[in-house]
This record gives C-alpha cells, structure tokens and sequence, in this order.
C-alpha cells in the first residue's frame, strides 16, 4: 500500500504557476505526496515543479487523457487529489475534498467550480452547462460540473479504472461516465475559481476541444448503453419502412398490383437494418453487462480500508494552516 494521499497534477507548459500550486498543496496537505506529471512543456515547468519540492515525472504522449492514465497506474495512494497546475483552484478546498471522500466512504468527490466573474473564458460556461446537462441526461442527474479539473478520488475507484476513449481533455467526461456506469458512490462539493495569473495560458482550444468532448459522449453511451443506441436506430429504421410500405400494402390489397418497385426494396432493406439494428444492440448490451461485472470485481478487489488515514491525512492538513 502506497502513501495515505497522493497530489496528481498534470502539467504542460505551467512554468508560471507550478512552483506556487505545488508549494500550496505541501502546505495543506504537508504528509501527502505532490507528483507532476510532465507532458512534454517546452517551458522550465518541470524545473520549477521539482525545484518547489515536487516529484517529477514525464509523459511524453501529448494529452491530459494520457497523462491521468498513466498518473493513475503508476501512482500507488491510499486516495488521491486529481487538480490542474495553473493555479485557478485553492489548495484548502482539496482538505475538504479528501474529508468528504472519508467521511462518507464515497469514491470520487468533484469540486463543482463556483461562477466567478471573469474566470471563465467565452462560452466556457455555456458550454460546460450544456455538456454536465447532456451527461446527466443520458447517463443519470449526477453532476452539475462534468469537466472540473478538481476531484479527490479512492483506490479502488482508481485502480478500477481504465481510460479507453480519452486522450484530451475529455478525460473528466470519461470518469464521471465511469463513476456512474458503476454506480459508485460520489458527491460533489463547491470550490472556488479562480482566474489564470497573469503569464499563463489556458491549453484548452474552446470549439475543437468541445467538439471532441461531445464526441466523446456519444462514443461512451454507446460502449455503456448500447441497447438504447442501436434500439433508438431500430426505432427510426423500422419506423421508416413501415410508413414507407403502408402504402404499398394497401395499392396491393385493392389492385394485387405492386407498383413502387424501387420503394418497395427500400422499406425492405430499411427494415432489414432495423432488425439487425436491433440484433446487435441486444449483443452489444450483454458484452458491456460482462465488462461492467468485470470492472466491479476490479473494483472490489482493490479494497478500502484506509479511509482513517485519508481523513488523518486531511484533518492534519488543515489543523497546519
């Protein structure tokens, strides 16, 4: 069993606000480990992280969905503290995070960002509204804030967890999908947001990195809930050929005549898609029960037991400051 908490802080190209995020997160949580994880910055980013007491490790693969994937299986913690290096969220929220997360047993705690002006760039709140709306919709009402940066998560949900889809910044989307395809227990609680400092950058490209997100999402309900997918084209196809064949059916029934060759083939071959539509959502559905069982048991054989030690953790962290 690795230390009680790990800090995880994927970084590229933070060189301007490292060294502060890493020295507040050794004062808040001073018996935690800080790790940043280097994603290939051409800045001094990783000088500064280490030079602030941090362990430094690189990802060369671009992309924070790589990043957190390779944070998750090389880090070994008790429970862990997943937050942005740019300073834009408060070292003491995460003390809040880690006690939540052992008082009630839960195994994920997002920080849910408060609206303050002028930290959000345009349409970045639009858009996150939109994206947590679409989420609960389709997956269960969990989350108001699907693409924070900030969450404290168990072992187990850790260990659990293997991010297939992500590569970017849809990798907050993917594990809330997880967390719900589970039905673990989360909860959310607020944090403060804060704008960038001056000198830094935000890395997320607003219209690409939306488009990707919401791609995402539709990839992921279609690997958790493939039966509504392929049920929902059975629906429309099926639909379709029959409005499409009705009349025909009735000119036939009156004349004996089928007049319509080509409309005729094509409410056939429509509802031949349906069926196998259908057929391959009833298929798809049972191989994502069998997948789902088998990250449950993943998830049970990691264990918690070390919930008193992420709280000692936390208690002893803000009894410090």
């Amino acid at each position: 069993m690795g230390q009680a908490v790990a800090v995880l802080i994927p970084c590229f190209d933070e060189e301007a606000t490292i060294a502060k995020v890493v020295a507040d997160f050794r004062k808040a949580l001073p018996e935690a480990m800080v790790y940043v994880y280097d994603n290939g910055s051409s800045d001094r980013t990783a000088v500064e992280a280490a030079r602030a007491g941090a362990v430094v490790r690189r990802e060369p693969w671009r992309g924070k969905g790589r990043v957190v994937r390779r944070m998750f299986a090389d880090v070994d913690a008790d429970a862990y503290l997943l937050v942005d290096g740019d300073d834009t969220y408060a070292a003491e929220d995460g003390v809040r995070l880690l006690r939540r997360l052992a008082d009630e047993h839960l195994d994920m705690v997002v920080g849910s960002r408060a609206r303050t002006p002028g930290a959000y760039r345009s349409g970045h709140e639009l858009g996150n509204a939109v994206l947590s709306r679409t989420v609960s919709l389709l997956f269960g009402a969990r989350f108001t804030d699907v693409l924070s940066g900030y969450r404290a998560l168990s072992r187990r949900f850790v260990k659990s967890y293997a991010a297939v889809l992500s590569s970017g910044f849809e990798i907050e989307t993917e594990i809330n999908v997880h967390a719900l395809e589970m039905r673990v227990p989360v909860g959310e609680e607020p944090v403060a947001y804060a704008p960038r400092p001056a000198g830094s950058r935000s890395k997320l490209r607003t219209l690409q990195d939306g488009a990707r997100i919401a791609l995402a999402i539709l990839l992921l309900l279609e690997v958790v809930r493939p039966f509504l997918v392929f049920g929902s084209a059975f629906l429309v196809l099926s639909g379709g050929a029959t409005a499409l064949a009705l009349p025909i059916f009735r000119t036939y029934l009156e004349t004996g005549l089928v007049p319509r060759f080509p409309t005729a083939i094509l409410a056939t071959g429509m509802m031949l898609l349906a069926f196998l539509s259908l057929a391959c959502g009833l298929i798809l559905d049972s191989v994502s029960r069998g997948r789902r069982e088998l990250k449950r048991l993943f998830y049970l054989a990691a264990g918690s037991e070390a919930d008193h030690r992420v709280r000692d953790a936390a208690v002893g962290g803000s009894a410090r400051d």
